[in-house]
């Protein structure tokens, strides 16, 4: 196991990496010895993993109330939260309830936000099971639940204890999944490091095949970097908005399409390529790194271009993204591998022609 800590101050808090250390007894106890733990997780996810953490809770003498849901993006809604906090009221947790987010991206950004607001905020550990939550967004307190005009759009900033990224859960994972987690490496590496990119033109193939080192790499790199990021700026009020690249687009399929029709990390594969697109038609970028961009997820067989959505409606649905200000949509571009910067002075004449290149994809991934 390798282990790193997210700088806070006193809300600093680890993340533990490695192959089957979800059943590890000690990384829990410091958190959980004699308390109530409400694990959240959903009915795909449950009969892998939900026993062994129940007979971990127990051996170190936590009481666990158990809450599973649906599967999928459709999860993350109020009705959902509702129940969530439902069950947790009923069962009369307390404020020293701790809860445990066991699942992917939906549940940790689910479970997180109704730790957040129950009894206005009690405590919870992320235990993520898919590569995007391990490598992306089980890191850095983003909480919250989508609405019907935008994609996290109602939610809060809410760190957890402690990440437990166990590795050996990604054996159960679909390869569609797995593909969908590696879009959100390559966005690390693409606005953070020159390194880790190069790395992943050339081990893309051995991260499909599952090979665990390979894997261990690329979730430890990739906390890496997000955590010094978020250690620098935890709200976003600055350089963390560079780790949206991709998403301003991405956000717009996944709304446009329907959530769930497109994954989360397909979608901002083919957000991520319009993004350097529009770099490159800005004058920004060398158009060999759209050209490299686009070959890498192409290999890690992840869509290019987005759906067939008319320009105005991507727009109109980039217009809701939390970047925007002051009516402006705001991009985050790339001028060269690992630099990006944020930009709102993109005419819309331009914008429109990336789009229109950019989407052409007329069935969902498979």
């Amino acid at each position: 196991m390798q282990s790193l800590r997210v700088a806070l101050g006193e809300r600093t808090y680890p993340i533990h990496v490695g192959a089957e250390i979800l059943g590890d007894a000690s990384l829990y106890e410091p958190h959980l010895r004699g308390r109530r733990a409400a694990i959240v997780t959903n009915a795909v996810v449950a009969p892998l993993y939900l026993g062994r953490l129940r007979s971990v809770l127990s051996a170190i003498d936590a009481s666990v109330l158990e809450i599973t849901v649906e599967d999928g993006e459709r999860a993350k809604r109020w009705e959902t939260l509702d129940a969530i906090v439902g069950a947790m009221l009923k069962a009369r947790c307390d404020r020293s309830t701790v809860v445990l987010a066991l699942g992917g991206g939906v549940i940790g950004d689910l479970a997180g936000f109704a730790a957040a607001v129950y009894q206005r905020g009690v405590s919870f550990i992320q235990i993520p099971t898919t590569l995007l939550a391990q490598v992306d967004s089980s890191v850095g307190g983003k909480t919250g639940i989508n609405h019907a005009l935008g994609k996290n759009m109602i939610g809060a900033f809410h760190q957890p204890l402690a990440v437990i990224a166990d590795v050996g859960a990604l054996g159960t994972l679909p390869n569609r999944e797995l593909r969908a987690g590696l879009a959100e490496v390559i966005k690390h590496a693409l606005v953070l490091d020159t390194t880790l990119f190069a790395w992943l033109e050339a081990h893309i193939e051995a991260l499909l095949g599952r090979d665990p080192q390979a894997l261990t790499h690329a979730v430890m790199r990739s906390c890496e970097l997000k955590a010094q990021v978020v250690a620098a700026d935890e709200r976003e009020a600055g350089r963390r908005a560079i780790l949206n690249f991709g998403h301003t687009f991405g956000h717009a399929i996944e709304a446009g399409v329907g959530y769930g029709t497109w994954l989360h990390g397909e979608a901002v594969a083919a957000g991520m390529v319009m993004a350097a697109e529009l770099s490159a038609r800005a004058g920004a970028l060398d158009p060999a790194v759209v050209a490299r961009l686009r070959t890498l997820l192409a290999r890690a067989g992840l869509p290019v271009e987005g759906p067939a959505l008319a320009p105005e409606r991507y727009l109109e649905l980039m217009a809701i993204d939390k970047k925007a200000a002051a009516g402006r949509i705001r991009f985050v571009t790339l001028e060269a591998i690992g630099h990006a910067v944020l930009r709102d002075d993109l005419d819309a004449a331009t914008v429109r022609a990336t789009i229109g290149g950019c989407s052409s994809a007329t069935a969902a991934p498979r």
